[in-house]
């Protein structure tokens, strides 16, 4: 893996049940504040870290699975309406 994905898989491992952050947020906390995009790929090549966790700056779930992300998140006790994160 590379020096990024090191450090992104880093900070997705830390995320606890309940805790959402923004794909900005990972980048910031990985070290490199605007790959935000980059951190979307990551999620999408990736398997085996919580991607339902991570979010939209405006806590918009991810387009086309939103239904398994809202449950997913649900199952944490993150409420969601209307496809966005309810904080």
């Amino acid at each position: 893996m590379t020096p990024f994905e090191t450090a992104v898989a880093r900070v997705l491992k830390e995320l606890r049940p309940g805790e959402v952050v923004t794909y900005g947020e990972v980048a910031a906390e990985a070290g490199f504040p605007s790959a935000h995009r980059a951190v979307g790929r990551f999620l999408r090549n990736n398997e085996g870290y919580p991607w339902w966790r991570v979010v939209a700056s405006n806590g918009r779930l991810v387009p086309g699975h939103e239904a398994e992300q809202t449950s997913q998140l649900k199952i944490e006790g993150v409420q969601v309406r209307d496809g966005r994160v309810v904080a």
